[in-house]
């Protein structure tokens, strides 16, 4: 067991004392939108005591050792999974995450054209797929996936503004999967989408709304939000085809691969698999992809998928999830030493607290808040005491 030093990602959309704060150290007003922790080779995490080696180069010099037989002829010689706490100060840019298949085209087709790898237009940096799961250790808000037709056409209803009127036409004239996907196409577009002033004006129509009786305030706030924080977008009307979600923390939502969805404020616990393949549709600065994303976003309009934690030892609840690359588990020490569930390789993040990792081998060493620790499939049965609440990513 080694502690990990995690990769900070400094997106401008991120808080500025929030992981800061959670990792002990001085903010510098700086944001930090992301502490990563794990091997994925854009921004591995380091080893503490061991002269700073990345974590990616270390499993690299043993895979089955650190990783495990079962997971080495399953995914290869690479952790298959991504630790990381997000804090969003501010909305993240409406995204959607490959499929397995999708990533390795896309890859393939960015390759052959060129695209340098730190190239900021590229949208694919690795083959692999990205569901993710959130749990929240703050309120956490989003918008994930699409709502029911007849719900958006409900909001759309009566407002006065020649984009919601077509929108409403085209959700009340096919309401199914493809009427939804017309209408989201409308709003992304190059071709189609409202132009800034014309996005301006519906979001006023939005927040007039809310003073005079809205059919759904949490969507005309959402609108408000988003075209504020980045005037002009037509991402931000998205809003009302999009489902809204509140977490309150403890509380865990699953994203699958093809799931649209924008991430809007709150203090998170992030697990996926070990990938960086954003498509990106707009609310952001960086690289945008609508063809593409287009071409690989689900529009079925289903809820979005919140995971109920299943209680296997008095001390640990598990996430599950209907991936193969990683589960969760959240472990509450009161000063009884308890088995932590899991083996193969493992990631193991204090949230408070102070507690001791004990490895079958005999070695223990110890974490506090914010501090993390790779644990090797080698370590075998691993074990913990004190008072405080762990994390654990593993394999199922």
């Amino acid at each position: 067991m080694q502690v990990l030093e995690p990769a900070l990602q400094g997106y401008a959309w991120g808080s500025s004392t929030v992981i800061p704060e959670m990792l002990r150290r001085p903010a510098d007003g700086s944001p930090v939108a992301e502490a990563w922790f794990g091997a994925h080779a854009s921004a591995p995490s380091r080893l503490v005591g061991a002269g700073g080696e990345s974590l990616d180069r270390a499993i690299a010099t043993d895979p089955v050792g650190r990783l495990g037989d079962a997971v080495v002829s399953r995914f290869g010689p690479e952790l298959p999974f991504l630790l990381k706490l997000i804090a969003a100060a501010r909305p993240l840019s409406l995204q959607v995450h490959p499929s397995i298949e999708l990533a390795r085209e896309g890859y393939a087709r960015e390759d052959a054209r060129a695209v340098a790898m730190d190239d900021p237009r590229r949208s694919y940096r690795d083959r692999n797929h990205k569901p993710e799961l959130v749990y929240a250790l703050s309120p956490f808000e989003a918008l994930v996936g699409f709502r029911a037709p007849r719900r958006a056409a409900e909001i759309l209803d009566g407002v006065d503004h020649p984009t919601a009127r077509r929108l409403h036409k085209v959700v009340t004239s096919d309401p199914t999967s493809t009427g939804m996907q017309e209408a989201f196409t409308l709003l992304v577009s190059e071709a189609t989408r409202p132009g800034p002033d014309e996005v301006h004006d519906l979001a006023d129509a939005f927040r007039a709304r809310l003073r005079t009786g809205s059919p759904s305030p949490r969507t005309d706030r959402a609108v408000d939000l988003l075209e504020s924080t980045y005037p002009g977008d037509p991402g931000a009307v998205t809003a009302v085809l999009l489902n809204p979600v509140s977490l309150r923390p403890g509380e865990a939502l699953f994203v699958p691969a093809g799931t649209v969805h924008a991430y809007l404020d709150g203090f998170a616990v992030e697990l996926m698999a070990s990938s960086d393949n954003v498509v990106r549709a707009g609310l952001t600065t960086k690289h945008v992809d609508v063809p593409e994303l287009l071409r690989i976003v689900e529009c079925v309009a289903a809820p979005p998928i919140r995971i109920a934690p299943e209680h296997v030892y008095d001390a640990t609840d598990v996430y599950y999830v209907p991936v193969d690359d990683f589960e969760m588990s959240v472990t509450r020490l009161s000063d009884e030493r308890c088995r932590v569930p899991g083996g193969g390789p493992r990631i193991v993040l204090c949230l408070e607290g102070q507690v001791t990792l004990h490895a079958e081998t005999g070695e223990a060493l110890e974490i506090t808040s914010g501090q993390a620790a790779f644990v090797p499939a080698s370590d075998g049965v691993l074990r913990a005491r004190g008072e405080g609440r762990v994390v654990q990513a593993s394999v199922p």
